[in-house]
């Protein structure tokens, strides 16, 4: 080998190490907002005016967070994605957290945004001669199994006398309610809003048959575990964002309600139907413990919870809370007892 051809062996090497160590470097200098975009799942209901809100507001921008949003019908949906992986946070009601409850879950609630107590509606087919909760027994009833409807339905049955027991209740998805009501496959269908809404301009004749009971809904925003700890700051920009949108909905009724209405692609009469019945509120407090330990009650004794195994440690709903960013974001909005 030359003199010259050395030298230059020694120069590609030296510039070698030279490119290596800067990569290395700047890999461990990288920003840390150079992460990947939160993934959040949106159960597409009135429930989730605060998201469309902040979305539409810049609220999530405003906080330098990098959203990636996926619409689905329902909460169910939403966190069946989530546990595949293929979301990082989901919006779900309390029902679906407890009923996922009784294998190691994957998540963990940050915060209810959302609260009510007619969400859910039992929706008639025509013809029925149902007059009340009490003519359901020996009828069959079609509700999303799992899910906020299905407490609201048995609840309802409970409170009039009716055991559950004496009825069918079947799953049907809520693409197919409008088809079941019409065919009679089903003589009832409960199910959340706008669903019911929509059922009552779908099928004619239909009809909506008031429920009895005191259930009190909450929705609730989830994250993936995997989060916890390592992007606090994030989750805690997007609880800031959220406290920002209910209290734009608070003052802004009227802009809020026509947000609400190109969302859902729904009109006036619609957000009229359903404005008073939500109450939007960022907070985690004893309510939502209390209610999951109450609705565990119910999917245990009814043989519904699939996944606990008789004997089995109970689920301590507070271990599935973590409240570490709404401490931070919203101070007076965490009232748990621990």
């Amino acid at each position: 080998m030359t003199s010259i051809e050395a030298g230059s062996t020694r120069r590609l090497a030296s510039l070698s190490r030279n490119w290596v160590c800067g990569l290395l470097l700047a890999l461990c200098l990288a920003p840390l907002n150079a992460a990947e975009p939160l993934r959040m799942v949106i159960s597409m209901t009135p429930l989730a005016l605060p998201i469309f809100v902040a979305e539409s507001q810049g609220y999530f921008a405003a906080e330098g967070l990098q959203l990636q949003l996926q619409e689905v019908v329902g909460g169910h949906r939403a966190l069946q994605l989530l546990n595949e992986g293929k979301a990082d946070l989901a919006t779900v009601s309390e029902v679906v957290v407890m009923f996922n409850s009784f294998s190691p879950p994957q998540f963990a609630v940050l915060a209810s945004f959302v609260s009510g107590s007619n969400n859910s509606k039992l929706v008639l087919r025509p013809n029925t001669g149902i007059k009340q909760i009490k003519d359901l027994k020996g009828r069959c009833i079609g509700t999303v199994l799992g899910t906020s409807s299905h407490y609201m339905l048995e609840l309802s049955l409970l409170a009039s006398g009716v055991d559950p027991k004496d009825v069918k209740i079947i799953h049907v998805q809520p693409e197919a309610m409008a088809d079941s009501l019409k065919s009679a496959a089903v003589d009832a269908v409960a199910i959340w809003e706008p669903l019911p809404f929509k059922l009552l301009q779908a099928v004619p004749g239909s009809s909506i048959l008031p429920t009895v009971g005191s259930y009190w809904l909450s929705f609730n925003l989830i994250a993936a575990k995997h989060l916890l700890g390592r992007r606090d700051d994030e989750l805690e920009k997007l609880l800031r964002a959220l406290d920002r949108a209910a209290r734009f909905i608070a003052t802004q009724p009227a802009q809020a309600q026509t947000l609400l209405r190109e969302r859902l692609k729904l009109d006036q009469a619609f957000v009229d139907w359903i404005w008073a019945d939500n109450h939007y509120r960022l907070n985690l407090d004893q309510w939502l413990l209390s209610s999951m330990e109450a609705e565990s009650r119910w999917a245990r004794q009814g043989g519904l919870a699939k996944d606990y195994v008789k004997g089995a440690a109970l689920p301590n709903y507070l271990d599935l809370i973590y409240a570490k960013p709404l401490r931070k974001a919203l101070p007076s909005g965490v009232g748990l007892i621990e």
